[in-house]
């Protein structure tokens, strides 16, 4: 007779409710491109899919933060069999990745509006990698794992070749569908590796946990599993394979070669999406990895972390000091950001208290803020191919729209570290977690990032605010100022306005944050 109760207790831990933002993201993506295909034919050319969006993902970001701050329902706990793990930290991350939707929705809509592009897939894809992306940082298992980024993956292929008629957009999605293909296989041969040892101990000489534990993949298993059998060659191999696939992700260096080129071709808000949910993802995996199941590695990885954040930070500055076109310059400085993040995930390990952790979140919205703030001024720019930002396209800014102008300069200023906007208080944050792990060489080499970072940021403002842009006719000069005949939508001109206002307010007040600090 087959003992059923296994199943019962499956079914029992099938707790739908704690995955409702994920579900209603994806149900509002089927009807926002459902209602486009049907509004197509009503009326004409006439698309509803922006506002539909915008208004369904604002709504659905004020419930999560009610359901978070204020019913305030359980956290620290494994649903769906241990598939999923919810967290005081994940739901954060869900709110985190519900705002860069909303602002992606809002930036794509005034773009695909000037571009004449298609609305209806763009922000059904939107959606769906958001919610893939919400699924990822909730989970407690490597199957979950590897199916939400390869969701988030897929969205983000077409989403990078989304402009059909430029030859930037589609090399840009070849070269994003090659690189990330092979960093999916690196992180699936290396989950395979840890399955392959852990399902059979005995034959690699390991020794079996006994925990009471029979899921090979499950986080709690293997964070027993990996510290009893840490000198196992095969399961330093495995790990090995999974952190470079994350690395691919992030955009770290040996393994940021893609992100130059992806960035240069990608939609502007698609670059946004790209330099700011995609990295949060990452970090957060990255994070749940190594204060869960690698833990009991921490002596092999560290070492290992530590070269890649200092190469990562060195090369990501010094490279983008070359640069005069924006979009790869500001996706080698995500580069850098990316090293300074990897910084604070070695003093997480090394502390093993939620301080760094939380300076990692926090570095994070700071980051989000900037970054939407100055791709949001970027998207205004009336240049002839989207992927050619260059710095003489930015002269004479200050005085033809002092409004962008300041916009630009605070979320520069902000990705800079600069006082008194929020990324000076979240790199000092991150100076004082690396102090107090005893990081003293990672530190240094963080300061001299910042130092290198302004030279780049700083050239970019002076085109931007101090020199003004020569006056010479259409016909001579090739192509009209970017910033003639702007006009700015009440929503797009507010969301700038918001974007500001907390990069200034989050400098001086750091609210929960702070007292999680």
């Amino acid at each position: 007779m087959i003992d059923l109760a296994p199943f019962k207790l499956f079914a029992d831990s099938n707790d739908w409710f704690e995955v409702w933002p994920e579900l209603a993201l994806a149900l509002g993506a089927v009807l926002v491109l459902g209602l486009e295909l049907f509004r197509s034919k009503e009326l004409g050319r006439r698309s509803f899919a922006g506002p539909i969006a915008i208004f369904f993902q604002a709504s659905l970001l004020v419930f999560h933060l009610i359901d978070y701050l204020i019913w305030h329902h359980p956290f620290d706990h494994e649903t769906f069999s241990g598939l999923l793990g919810q967290s005081s930290r994940g739901e954060v991350m869900r709110s985190f990745f519900l705002l860069a939707s909303l602002l992606v929705s809002i930036l794509g809509e005034s773009y695909l509006r000037r571009r004449k592009l298609a609305g209806g897939e763009f922000h059904h894809l939107t959606m769906l990698a958001t919610a893939g992306l919400m699924l990822l940082v909730q989970s407690n298992h490597f199957l979950m794992l590897f199916v939400a980024l390869e969701t988030v993956a897929i969205c983000f292929y077409v989403l990078v070749a989304y402009q059909r008629d430029s030859a930037k957009s589609l090399e840009a999605g070849l070269k994003y569908l090659v690189f990330g293909a092979l960093s999916s296989s690196l992180l699936l041969f290396g989950i395979v590796l840890l399955y392959g040892v852990a399902v059979n101990p005995e034959a690699w000489g390991c020794v079996p946990v006994g925990v009471g534990l029979d899921d090979p993949l499950e986080f709690g298993y293997l964070s027993y599993f990996l510290e009893a059998n840490s000198d196992n060659l095969i399961l330093r191999a495995g790990v090995i394979l999974i952190i470079s696939g994350i690395a691919f992700k992030i955009g770290a260096a040996p393994f940021q070669i893609w992100v130059p080129d992806v960035y240069h071709g990608s939609p502007m808000p698609i670059t946004a999406f790209l330099a700011v949910s995609s990295k949060a993802a990452g970090f957060f995996v990255l994070l749940n990895l190594v204060n869960g199941p690698f833990e009991g590695m921490s002596d092999f990885l560290l070492p290992i972390l530590g070269f890649i954040a200092t190469l990562t930070i060195l090369f990501g500055n010094l490279a983008a000091c070359a640069q005069r076109n924006l979009k790869r310059l500001l996706g080698l400085s995500g580069v850098a950001h990316a090293g300074y993040l990897l910084v604070g995930v070695i003093a997480a390990m090394l502390s093993q208290t939620m301080q760094a952790d939380w300076v990692i979140t926090f570095y994070l919205f700071t980051y989000l803020l900037g970054s939407f703030a100055v791709f949001g001024v970027m998207s205004l720019a009336n240049v002839p191919d989207d992927a050619e930002h260059e710095f003489s396209h930015y002269e004479g800014l200050g005085q033809k729209n002092p409004f962008l102008a300041f916009v630009l300069s605070c979320g520069v200023c902000s990705l800079a570290g600069v006082p008194p906007f929020a990324g000076f208080i979240a790199k000092l944050l991150l100076f004082v977690v690396a102090f107090k792990a005893k990081l003293y060489f990672s530190l240094a080499v963080m300061v001299v990032g910042v130092v290198i970072s302004i030279y780049y940021y700083f050239g970019w403002l002076r085109e931007a605010l101090f020199i003004p842009r020569p006056k010479f006719s259409d016909e001579e000069d090739g192509e009209p100022d970017p910033w003639d005949g702007l006009k700015l939508g009440g929503i797009f001109k507010l969301t700038l306005v918001i974007l500001t206002a907390a990069t200034l307010v989050l400098g001086i007040w750091q609210g929960a944050f702070g007292d999680a600090f």
